[in-house]
């Protein structure tokens, strides 16, 4: 499972395979003069031949190589950390790029079932975490390597025994580094998804705070929140409490490889099998051989997290994708608006029915409204219409084409579609409103502002239309954000127009004029109107009555009060017994 993962992050270091190489060949030299410097040392010590007797123009020329050595590691090394800096950030940034495309690439029932929280905390925090782990895993697992087996190389040219000691004591501090390796990577990966729960959980409550305050859920929401925080706790404190072994293990570990050593060289030495400038090397690179082992392995602990946040991140960036548009799909251009609904059924989940066998024909330029309680497939149609959603059975035709042979690009291009859940984007107002056409003039822009009665507010705003907003428009009250929203649909100048609870939040006396604008903006152009509030949809040229996914009632407003029937009941609970 684990080498599943490394070999598909190993895709996204493929544009660094230079910087990777010359990553590796510093590291070689930065290790290599480094474990030049205990056999340099040695030959320092040999230069003292006994009392009064010290060979210094030797040991001055020793000591000239060491300082070479030294300063040429050190520039090796900061080279090293620069290229290892520029593949963790850019792989990162690569893998945040791959992530972010993602979004836009998912079907909505994904992004309808998973909490925004958490994919945010896997494209932001995640990624962090990988990329930290990266940078220590660079920086160090390379020189470790090489300094393990360049040690090696020189105990066992300086004596052959003493090196097949060490060689054969290795495997303690392997076996160690393993077992804590495995429990930390469980631990972190529990440990990364707690934190994206907890990311979730907090934006949500960020989110409705004001609905949290109206209905004083302060202290339940305190108390859902430290329950979530409490287990993250626990899930932090057991990844830390295996990853802070790793030190103190192999510590003792290599103390007591170092320690059977030094015992061992200092009898050889008294025996005559080496010299004192050998022992000296040869604890110099004991010292050198046991210190990777305390840098991998904490390495290797930090890389544990690391590839836990990168299979989360990994897992979303290979979610399965919206079904792309089929290579001979038509483009949709200049429609006239007819649109055949045939015996469509539909469900969000399986074990629940939504839209059963239904059928509707719009003739080009037919103004529809929707009307019907709450959950009886209003918004839903919609949905299909636009493809967010795609039909179980039956379809669904624009100018006689099946919508699923059409891109979604020219589909959505064709509709202009304004929501009850307003959206705008950090920017500015104008930036906002030509998101749909950029081309648009000046003068169309605030012709459309003023059709829409949103001209007068944005006027008053510090920069007029280039006032910069915050996110989801800042300060702006919801009918100024929905008549925003509502000029930007204008702007985009559709061939059909879908208004889902468009003047929810807007005032009668505004709506009013809103509705006369929306009249002449779609005169002659096909329109979809679902609105809760009936006195909206009495001039539409046909009325849907649906309840529990059907139409069972449809005609124009007079017919429809005339029959006595279920739309007569709405309009009578929403206007008390007036029925004209």
């Amino acid at each position: 499972m684990k080498g599943l993962l490394i070999k598909k992050i190993n895709r996204y270091f493929r544009g660094y395979r230079v910087f990777l190489a010359l990553s590796l060949i510093m590291a070689f030299i930065s290790a290599l003069l480094s474990l030049y410097i205990p056999f340099l040392t040695g030959r320092a010590v040999d230069c003292i031949l006994g009392p009064g007797r010290v060979d210094f123009r030797g040991a001055v020329r020793v000591m000239v190589l060491i300082a070479l050595c030294a300063s040429f590691t050190s520039l090796a090394q900061y080279i090293m950390n620069i290229l290892n800096n520029k593949i963790a950030c850019g792989v990162v940034r690569d893998m945040r790029d791959a992530a972010f495309k993602k979004i836009g690439k998912l079907p909505l029932s994904y992004l309808d079932d998973h909490p925004y929280g958490d994919i945010l905390s896997r494209v932001i925090s995640d990624a962090d975490q990988f990329s930290d782990g990266l940078i220590m895993g660079f920086s160090q697992f390379f020189t470790g390597i090489v300094t393990i087996f360049g040690t090696l190389f020189f105990m066992l040219m300086i004596d052959l025994k003493m090196g097949l000691i060490v060689i054969l004591l290795t495997p303690l501090s392997i076996f160690v580094a393993k077992f804590i390796a495995v429990h930390t990577y469980r631990h972190a990966l529990t440990q990364a998804k707690v934190r994206g729960k907890e990311t979730s959980f907090v934006n949500e409550m960020v989110g409705g705070s004001m609905v949290i305050k109206a209905f004083n859920r302060e202290e339940r929401v305190i108390k859902d929140f430290n329950e979530i925080n409490e287990e993250l706790r626990d899930a932090s404190l057991k990844a830390t409490f295996f990853s802070s072994l790793t030190n103190p293990s192999t510590r003792f570990v290599n103390n007591t490889v170092y320690a059977v050593i030094a015992i061992a060289g200092g009898f050889g030495a008294l025996k005559g099998l080496m010299t004192v400038g050998e022992l000296t090397s040869f604890l110099g690179y004991a010292r050198e051989y046991t210190k990777p082992f305390n840098e991998i392995t904490g390495v290797v602990t930090e890389l544990q997290n690391a590839l836990a946040c990168a299979e989360r991140l990994i897992d979303f960036i290979e979610e399965e994708e919206e079904e792309p548009d089929s290579e001979d799909a038509l483009t949709l251009f200049g429609c006239s608006g007819e649109i055949d609904v045939d015996s469509i059924s539909f469900s969000y989940t399986e074990d629940k029915e939504l839209i059963r066998d239904f059928s509707l024909n719009v003739k080009p330029g037919q103004h529809i409204a929707i009307a019907g309680p709450t959950g009886c497939g209003k918004t839903t149609l919609i949905n299909l219409l636009m493809r967010f959603y795609d039909v179980k059975e039956g379809s669904i035709s624009v100018d006689g084409k099946d919508i699923r042979k059409v891109t979604r690009r020219s589909l959505r291009d064709s509709f202009g579609m304004v929501l009850q859940d307003t959206w705008l984007k950090s920017g500015t107002i104008r930036e906002n409103l030509i998101m749909g056409d950029p081309s648009v003039s000046e003068e169309e822009m605030v012709a459309a502002a003023k059709d829409c009665h949103a001209h007068s507010f944005i006027m008053k705003l510090p920069q007029g239309y280039d006032t910069v907003i915050s996110e989801d428009g800042g300060s702006l009250s919801a009918g100024q954000k929905q008549l925003l929203c509502i000029t930007r649909a204008m702007l985009s100048k559709p061939s059909m127009l879908i208004l889902d609870e468009a003047t929810s939040n807007i005032d009668t006396r505004t709506e009013v004029k809103i509705q006369e604008a929306f009249h002449r903006i779609m005169d002659g152009k096909t329109g979809f109107i679902v609105a809760h509030r009936l006195s909206t949809i009495r001039e539409a040229d046909l009325i849907l009555v649906m309840k529990d996914g059907n139409i069972i009632e449809q005609g124009n407003h007079e017919e429809l009060l005339s029959r006595k029937g279920f739309y007569h009941e709405l309009y009578q609970s929403q206007f008390a017994g007036n029925a004209t």
